[in-house]
């Protein structure tokens, strides 16, 4: 009978031990009450509390958490009536608080969500809802945050999953974009048709400055060209004036023979006639020769001999258009 006695008093000590241990998971963190009030937090691992005096009252997940906010309709501020849904991401930072704080942390985060969700986009017109999705998400973010900091909760992410309008809204904004492109297009063809004319009409600017230079520069080197000529005509003047000052008459007429030589030599050599018929008379032709060998012999300082070219003129015979006076 004591044997019995002392093994069931050792059942009951094996299972009071037994219940007093409490074994917390990774990610979780219970609270322990004692005779209903908060008194401690167990942590992840092994933890003892005497059983009947000690209780755990919330298993609370400690780990990153998400929440789905269910699709509902949506008034914009343009009276646009639109569908949308989201997530939110959440973490438990202080497990009392999330634990005695609120009554129930999933429906009041889907709740507080949900409400400022509306909120944030009621006050928005339609192209800033489909357009400007980060905005809506940092605004519920921070609200949200905001007002779960007294349950001990971090709102980590909020996300809009999808916005979707009326099909009628669809039909007019697909128009609208087609509308759009087409304008861009003609926009970029008006564009480049202008920087076509531009570069044209540059390219015609360069070329009339170039021409225009090339004239300038032809007109410079001919003007020197003449100029050039100019100078040396002058210089054989001042030279042929120069030997008339100090030969007399004979350096005229050697000049003129030359030019009249010259004139001669362009006649037989032009390809616009073959035969030539000159008016010239063969005494003319001789006095003018005479007139180039005087000049030679005066040159030369020596007396003219009379030659039978030379001679004296016969009568009735006409002078050379060159011929020298008889002295």
């Amino acid at each position: 009978m004591g044997i019995t006695i002392a093994a069931f008093a050792l059942v009951l000590v094996l299972f009071y031990l037994f219940t007093s241990i409490k074994i917390v998971r990774q990610g979780y963190q219970y609270t322990i009450e004692h005779f209903g009030r908060y008194t401690a937090t167990a942590s992840p691992g092994f933890n003892f509390y005497p059983a009947f005096f000690y209780r755990v009252g919330r298993k609370v997940n400690m780990m990153e958490q998400v929440i789905e906010i269910p699709g509902q309709e949506i008034i914009t501020k343009d009276n646009a009536i639109v569908s949308t849904d989201g997530v939110v991401f959440f973490q438990v930072l202080d497990a009392p608080k999330a634990a005695y704080e609120v009554s129930d942390l999933y429906v009041a985060l889907l709740q507080l969500t949900t409400t400022n969700l509306r909120t944030v986009m009621g006050s928005m017109d339609l192209d800033e809802t489909l357009s400007k999705r980060d905005e809506i998400n940092a605004r519920l973010l921070s609200v949200v945050d905001h007002a779960t900091v007294p349950w001990g909760v971090k709102i980590t992410r909020v996300e809009i999953k999808d916005i979707r309008p009326p099909a009628d809204i669809v039909t007019a904004m697909g128009r609208q974009m087609k509308a759009e492109r087409e304008k861009r297009a003609n926009i970029l063809e008006a564009e480049g048709t202008r920087a076509s004319e531009i570069l044209r009409a540059e390219g015609q600017k360069q070329a009339r400055i170039l021409e225009s230079e090339g004239r300038k520069e032809s007109a410079f080197r001919d003007s020197e060209a003449r100029e050039r000529a100019a100078e040396a005509e002058a210089k054989a003047t001042l030279v042929v004036s120069e030997a008339i000052e100090r030969g007399g008459t004979q350096a005229i007429n050697y000049f003129i023979a030359q030019k009249y030589v010259e004139a001669i030599g362009k006649f037989a050599t032009s390809p616009n006639a073959k035969t030539i018929l000159f008016p010239v008379e063969a005494t003319q032709l001789i006095g003018t020769l005479g007139g180039i060998g005087e000049l030679a012999k005066d040159a030369l300082g020596k007396a003219p001999a009379p030659t039978a070219a030379t001679g004296a003129a016969r009568p009735g015979a006409k002078r050379g258009p060159f011929e020298l006076p008889p002295a």
